[in-house]
């Protein structure tokens, strides 16, 4: 069956189009030791930067601050030497521009590093608008990230589809009646559809085949 009619296409970043989690995981783990923490396991990584809690106030607590500021350090280090497109990317990219449905990237990850991880990959012509973290502006789970992506690209937001890897890009697509669509990776299917994904895949390849038999 056929879902309404999808006038755009909105993508998470980290987890959902790209692998840039092992400087994430390297700066994360660094910043516990410095702080006398234990680590997290790849897998717990991923769920916590999913769940939309990336502030640092729940590990590191009246530290955070400060906590946060290491991370960055450590993170931006070598970030952008350790970016992977992940398989079906550009495939997905390169037929969604030729059938002229607008894109756009709507990510937690700061502005600034959302936007130099496009330009690093190749792919900033791809997107009409990128969303990234800035001072004053919600975060997913908040749904004002999807909304302002919406009307960026002037459609409204049952109109879209928004593809993420995380409980935070489910939320934030419901909740701005957007639609929404799973990566499986540090949330199985069954966690995702709990919080409204429409449908979930394993690969970005398996994403374009389902929106090629939405969009005519």
């Amino acid at each position: 069956m056929k879902t309404a009619s999808i006038e755009g296409v909105l993508f998470d970043m980290d987890g959902t189009i790209v692998d840039a989690f092992p400087p994430i995981i390297r700066a994360l783990n660094q910043t516990f030791i410095e702080f006398d923490l234990p680590t997290m396991s790849d897998v717990e990584v991923k769920r916590h930067t999913g769940k939309g809690d990336c502030s640092m106030i729940s590990l590191f607590g009246d530290r955070k601050e400060e906590a946060g500021m290491r991370f960055l350090e450590i993170h931006d280090e070598d970030y952008l030497d350790h970016i992977t497109p992940l398989d079906g990317a550009e495939s997905l990219f390169n037929w969604l521009k030729a059938s002229n449905i607008p894109t756009a990237i709507v990510t937690s990850k700061s502005q600034v590093r959302a936007e130099a991880q496009l330009d690093v990959l190749g792919w900033s012509t791809y997107f009409e608008t990128v969303i990234g973290k800035i001072p004053g502006r919600a975060e997913k789970p908040d749904p004002a990230p999807v909304l302002l992506a919406c009307e960026r690209l002037n459609i409204p937001p049952c109109a879209s589809i928004m593809i993420g890897d995380g409980i935070a890009d489910m939320k934030a697509a419901t909740r701005a009646g957007s639609r929404a669509l799973g990566m499986c990776d540090g949330f199985t299917a069954s966690e995702l559809e709990a919080v409204g994904a429409l449908s979930c895949f394993d690969s970005l390849i398996e994403v374009q085949a389902w929106l090629q038999k939405q969009i005519r």
